[in-house]
């Protein structure tokens, strides 16, 4: 078996994955492209629970960007219908695996009912430290980083911060993430080879992965592949092999 090959000493801490593929795994059966979402919702349950297996203590999901708001109104409807079934459906097994759920994003766009239930499951996760499941939701790193500057600028202004106290832990402290640590690694699925305008600041130094399995289908055995060649990387952060040995 694969996972009999994953060093457990050696896990991502901080794992994130833009799921790709729903709206194309759909076509190639023949389906309407929002089955696919649906079909989609059961790889992440099957990844929340084989990372919290794993010890991987932080999973962001690319959930629906600022881009997404853009597809037809029929295909957005049904996301954030996923979105509020699988947070009412999954809120126990959160509970029972001690998973704190976080969100990042402009969460001010999503529609009442999904935030009423987003923010329900927020504060009923709170306490739970086992690992922290985010969810970015609305969210554009672009976005997110026009807002850091301009509130870093606001506070310069109002002489709350000046300009030579702001380095790479200020700019930390206004993001969305404010509370996680830096990617490890950033799995991209279906086969594409872009970022597409998520954590640009936070995957600074992360491994990439991609892969062509399309997310409805990515399964297990899929991480592991992924956390596997992560182990075989040599991660040097700007330093030379001698350096880090």
């Amino acid at each position: 078996m694969l996972k009999d090959k994953i060093n457990t000493n050696n896990i991502p801490k901080h794992l994130a994955i833009i799921m790709d593929g729903n709206g194309r795994w759909a076509k190639q059966k023949g389906f309407i492209r929002t089955l696919g979402h649906e079909s989609g919702s059961k790889s992440v349950k099957l990844i929340i629970q084989e990372c919290l297996d794993l010890g991987v203590e932080y999973l962001t999901l690319y959930a629906f960007s600022t881009e997404n708001w853009n597809r037809p109104k029929l295909e957005v409807d049904t996301l954030m219908r996923v979105l509020i079934n699988s947070l009412k459906k999954e809120l126990k097994t959160m509970q029972e695996g001690n998973i704190k759920m976080n969100a990042i994003g402009n969460l001010e766009k999503l529609p009442k009912n999904a935030q009423k239930q987003l923010f329900d499951v927020l504060d009923k996760t709170k306490d739970n430290t086992k690992m922290t499941l985010t969810l970015a939701l609305s969210y554009g790193s672009r976005e997110e980083l026009v807002n850091v500057v301009k509130i870093i600028s606001d506070k310069v202004k109002n002489n709350i911060i000046s300009i030579d106290s702001i380095d790479d832990s200020i700019i930390n402290e206004h993001l969305y993430t404010h509370n996680l640590p830096d990617v490890d690694l950033l799995i991209r699925t279906s086969g594409e080879h872009r970022i597409s305008n998520f954590l640009l600041w936070q995957i600074a130094y992360a491994e990439l992965y991609f892969t062509d399995v399309l997310w409805p289908d990515f399964k297990e055995q899929d991480l592991h592949e992924a956390i596997i060649s992560y182990q075989k990387r040599e991660r040097r952060f700007g330093k030379t092999s001698e350096q880090i040995k």
